[in-house]
């Protein structure tokens, strides 16, 4: 028997050494993105972004309603979007049970309602079901078709916070222009967005950027070596960007830093522009250029996700496993 069991123990532990510890389901090569992207976010909840006075009266601020507030339900029925909202006070413009969320705890209020003269249902509440932007596209994995853009969050400037989200999409976008970027103040891509042409559905937005599944067919285009961070090294790398209609363009860089703390989630790298015909163009990083892939030694690294803004002739990278981690959870 102590035989048996010597014998049954040393299966176990071999079993139990050879378990990897983590397993990653992203694929070792990768379709760099670079493309300009139109993205589009639908809250969870509808927001309160603003209040407003009707009749010399603040039905809000009476109510202890605030900017950031989301608004779960009205008279116990359930409010995913604006027009829901609407409908729920139409029904009853005189005054509403209002169920919200504040700081991850839900509240609950009566608020007062006045019809004008038109007929409208005035609520003293400007609020927002979803937030359309601009960004560049980071990668798609060739066998999941799971993307990655922006490399940091997308947040409600009305609120500071980062925008819980329902759900979302990407959709094609062409540059029309550029704003330059001068010290102190970043400048920006200008574009024109192409809604009802949709390229994949966000299912994230998170510190380390938005993800989803990829729906068209998979660009063709060369695939490069995911590095891992020790990989990376100071010295020259491309930038890969759109400045022009939805042409992706290289553009030299040099890292000149690497963060390898793993408590820092997405100011992973930082390098300098050094390419003369970007710099012409832009003055630097712009906004709209996050999530602008880089790559080093044939190899993808990182993606752009900030601005120097007292120098925006350099920037901030996330390293792009960061970014693949979080597509897999």
């Amino acid at each position: 028997m102590f035989k048996k069991l010597k014998n049954q123990t040393i299966i176990i532990l071999l079993s139990l050494f050879i378990m990897p510890t983590s397993i990653l389901a992203y694929s070792s090569y990768l379709i760099p993105g670079g493309e300009n992207i139109g993205i589009e976010l639908n809250s969870k909840n509808v927001m309160i972004v603003g209040l407003y006075e009707v009749n010399n009266q603040n039905p809000g601020k009476d109510a202890d309603l605030k900017v950031g507030d989301m608004i779960e339900s009205v008279n116990q029925k359930k409010v995913s979007t604006i027009e829901d909202l609407v409908q729920a006070f139409d029904s009853n413009c005189e005054s509403a049970s209002i169920t919200y969320i504040r700081d991850n705890e839900k509240l609950q209020t009566n608020l007062s309602l006045t019809k004008d003269s038109n007929g409208v249902c005035k609520t003293g509440l400007y609020v927002k079901d979803s937030i359309t932007g601009l960004g560049t596209l980071s990668f798609i994995d060739p066998n999941t078709k799971k993307f990655g853009a922006l490399g940091h969050e997308i947040i409600e400037k009305s609120t500071g916070r980062l925008l819980e989200i329902k759900d979302g999409k990407i959709f094609h976008s062409d540059v029309t222009g550029i704003e330059k970027s001068e010290n102190g103040v970043p400048g920006e891509k200008n574009a024109r967005f192409y809604s009802e042409e949709v390229t994949g559905t966000i299912k994230e937005n998170t510190v380390h950027g938005i993800f989803g599944t990829y729906q068209e067919t998979l660009p063709n285009k060369k695939q490069y070596k995911v590095a891992k961070p020790e990989e990376i090294k100071k010295g020259k790398a491309k930038l890969l960007t759109v400045l022009s209609g939805n042409d992706v363009k290289e553009y030299d860089i040099e890292i000149t830093k690497i963060n390898t703390n793993m408590s820092q989630k997405t100011k992973n790298i930082v390098f300098k522009i050094t390419d003369q015909e970007l710099l012409n163009q832009t003055g630097g990083i712009v906004q709209g250029m996050s999530g602008s892939p880089i790559i080093q030694d044939d190899k993808i690294v990182a993606a752009v996700t900030h601005v120097v803004v007292n120098d925006p002739t350099r920037g901030y990278g996330i390293f792009i496993t960061n970014m693949l981690e979080e597509a897999e959870n």
